[in-house]
């Protein structure tokens, strides 16, 4: 990108803001300075800041960046405030200038868009491992945002429209169906009965909709981050769409939407599950800030367990078998073997990813039940038959000599 197209580039934030005390959103002073005490903080230069009360309630503010401009417009009736702000270059957050005029403000709910104005990103630069990184030529950006649990940007590459999680890449339309298969279906097969599924992370909704064409009558779908969810279903041309992601919000129909942490999820619920999914990002051993880490060890695998009814199971993504980056491999058949006397494995023969399923209960020969329960499936996996499961059962030499 050169400095003229670097200029002339924007990220436009559009956010609408939800439980917020009435009386502060008719109090023109202190919203005047939450919000440039907001933008300061996110790194924009604030020059004006000017205030409109309306009758009989109700306040605009607006703030006039060497950046760019940012508003408010509140309903205190409605305990509601639209919020926007736009800054050009790379000096100021315009996210983050949100995330914190939403936590000055007490607000209850954040729904959040950001428009990338001007030339796009151009690419994202995704880790790997130590020394190694992969890099994304993204030619439209759909959506991106800062949600309160990490960086979102859907966008197209050569891959199609894509999902990138703090600049990994979680999913794109031509490889989420081989993932989501390799995930679920093993999975389904080794349990006893695929009538209840529980579902942690998985944020584009694949999982949910893949064990109803299965014929599980009941998902309960737990993800911690609302706004990505969302963004997912809107933009995403796999998974939920916002009409099926409104009635699974609802309770309305056999998938029902949980924003909540997973364990917590997990330690509060009285139901029982044939099959429990944890589907998250890699697990990141060097950042001991990433929350989903916790959901990767023993006592999380131990607590997925206890809700398990007779014959069930619990599977989830395991890492990469690559050898420059197995790390999470190796972890994760370390503890699903300290947790399960039966551990399935599945390594994608399309993709790059491993998976494990553990059965509380000795499986004879887990390969074999799969086979035979292969053919009795309702739903038929295009990316994944018999041969494939023959050949993704065993283990990468690394993990069966450590």
């Amino acid at each position: 990108m050169d400095d003229v197209a670097r200029a002339f580039s924007g990220r436009h934030v559009l956010a609408e803001l939800a439980g917020i005390d009435a009386a502060l959103l008719d109090d023109d002073r202190a919203l005047r300075a939450c919000l440039a005490e907001s933008l300061t903080d996110a790194g924009a230069t604030v020059l004006h800041v000017v205030t409109h009360r309306f009758e009989p309630r109700g306040v605009t503010v607006l703030a006039m960046l060497a950046e760019s401009h940012a508003s408010i417009h509140t309903w205190p009736e409605r305990g509601c405030a639209f919020v926007d702000v736009f800054t050009c270059g790379d000096a100021a957050d315009p996210e983050r200038a949100v995330a914190l005029l939403t936590e000055r403000l007490g607000a209850q709910r954040l729904d959040i868009d950001t428009v990338h104005r001007g030339s796009t990103p151009g690419q994202v630069v995704e880790p790997m491992a130590d020394g190694l990184r992969r890099v994304w030529d993204v030619a439209d950006v759909l959506w991106s945002g800062r949600t309160a649990y990490q960086d979102v940007l859907i966008a197209r590459t050569a891959h199609g429209i894509t999902l990138f999680c703090d600049d990994e890449r979680q999913s794109s339309e031509a490889s989420q169906l081989v993932y989501h298969e390799a995930l679920l279906v093993p999975a389904l097969l080794l349990a006893e009965r695929r009538d209840r599924v529980l579902v942690i992370g998985s944020s584009e909704g694949v999982v949910s909709e893949l064990a109803v064409a299965a014929g599980a009558s009941t998902v309960d779908h737990v993800d911690i981050d609302a706004d990505c969810v969302r963004a997912c279903a809107r933009w995403l041309p796999y998974g939920y769409t916002p009409g099926s992601l409104a009635d699974a919000e609802r309770g309305d129909g056999p998938v029902r939407m949980h924003y909540e942490d997973g364990w917590r999820y997990l330690t509060g619920t009285d139901h029982r599950y044939d099959v429990v999914v944890v589907d998250l990002p890699d697990e990141r051993p060097e950042d001991p800030s990433a929350q989903h880490n916790r959901l990767y060890g023993e006592e999380f695998l131990r607590l997925a367990a206890s809700v398990l009814r007779p014959g069930g199971v619990v599977v989830g993504q395991a890492g990469c078998a690559t050898l420059w980056r197995n790390e999470t491999l190796l972890r994760s058949v370390r503890r699903f073997g300290e947790v399960f006397p039966t551990v399935l494995h599945y390594g994608s023969d399309e993709h790059e990813w491993s998976f494990l399923t553990g059965s509380p209960h000795a499986v004879p020969d887990p390969v074999d039940r799969v086979l035979r329960e292969l053919p009795t499936l309702p739903y038929r996996p295009s990316s994944l038959d018999a041969d494939s499961v023959r050949r993704g059962a065993v283990l990468p030499h690394a993990a069966r000599h450590p």
